[in-house]
């Protein structure tokens, strides 16, 4: 049987299929959306390869990413920055630990506390999954004019809620070897 069929929504309710694609006629920005769904699938995927070699994945990756920029930096300040929950980092967190790329001190100042590092396999991975992208990120760069990177990194930001906003700014402070984009957008 040929022709337009009814699909069954699997509620009880028949659908009809709609056969035309979604435009931004209702002032939906598809074309920047699909680039960053384009941009981020890609940007991942070099790393996602490293990743597979330790049977770690991408929240893997996040978590050897933030130890590494901010060594010191407690679960709770880890938990904030990912936006997740103890049990979701409890996991991810405990594989770390047993391979040796972090590990937890008791803080200084609260025992309770637990702060993370990296080791120096810690490290290496890192820098391993940074190097891809970094060299994606330069390639990138060098198809735009000298001003653009720091539009980018302005757009970046702004893409960012105004509230996790002081989360970033430290962080690109302390790289040093950038500029810091507009300031006024670090404030929360």
């Amino acid at each position: 049987m040929t022709g337009n069929k009814t699909i069954s929504t699997g509620d009880g309710h028949d659908a009809e299929p709609i056969r035309t694609m979604l435009t931004g006629e209702d002032g939906l920005d598809f074309s920047i959306i699909e680039l960053l769904f384009f941009a981020y699938r890609d940007f991942t995927s070099d790393p996602d390869e490293i990743l597979a070699q330790y049977g770690f994945g991408r929240a893997h990756h996040r978590v050897v990413h933030f130890v590494n920029r901010r060594p010191g930096l407690t679960v709770a300040e880890l938990l904030d920055v990912l936006k997740i929950t103890k049990q979701s980092l409890a996991r991810v967190l405990r594989q770390l630990i047993d391979t040796g790329h972090i590990v937890q001190v008791q803080g200084p100042r609260d025992r309770r506390q637990r702060e993370l590092y990296p080791t120096a396999r810690g490290r290496a991975l890192a820098v391993e999954m940074a190097v891809p992208q970094t060299r994606r990120i330069a390639d990138a760069l060098a198809e735009a004019s000298p001003c653009d990177r720091a539009m980018i990194e302005r757009f970046l930001l702004a893409m960012v809620n105004p509230q996790s906003r002081a989360q970033i700014a430290p962080a690109l402070t302390m790289s040093g070897d950038q500029d810091v984009p507009d300031a006024g957008l670090a404030e929360p």
